[in-house]
């Protein structure tokens, strides 16, 4: 069983907005659908840049470039560690395609992030990467 569980978080920025997406977490919680970025898994022998792009390929359809590291994060879901890096990824477009993994999706101002995340260990991540 896997001990550890390495991450990638996309925060795509086109022009002066931002990407967030709306995301199905759990029925069992009040709001099942929360606002988030681009986030998955790395895959196995996977570079962590790579990663990051093809996330946000899949699952809008742009086409970004790495800008820079903004933070890294960790948390535990059992006996599993998570590990992310969040990279800030630049957009020529803000022509979005969803997955269907993806509910619905808004560019916002980064004055806006708190009107819809509501994970507060993101908003103070971001808080502290000065984006």
């Amino acid at each position: 069983m896997e001990k550890y569980k390495i991450l990638v978080k996309g925060i795509v920025q086109y022009e002066d907005k931002y990407l967030i997406v709306q995301k199905w977490y759990d029925d069992r919680i009040g709001n099942p659908f929360q606002w988030e970025f681009i986030d998955g898994k790395i895959d196995f022998g996977e570079i962590p840049d790579k990663a990051v792009i093809r996330h946000i390929y899949e699952q809008t359809g742009l086409s970004v470039q790495i800008g820079k590291i903004l933070y890294t994060w960790s948390f535990m879901v059992g006996d599993v560690c998570n590990i992310g890096i969040s990279y800030l990824c630049i957009s020529g477009s803000d022509v979005v395609v969803l997955s269907e993994a993806l509910n619905d999706y808004k560019w916002v101002s980064k004055h806006d992030f708190n009107n819809y995340i509501e994970n507060k260990a993101i908003l103070e991540d971001i808080e502290r990467a000065e984006l």
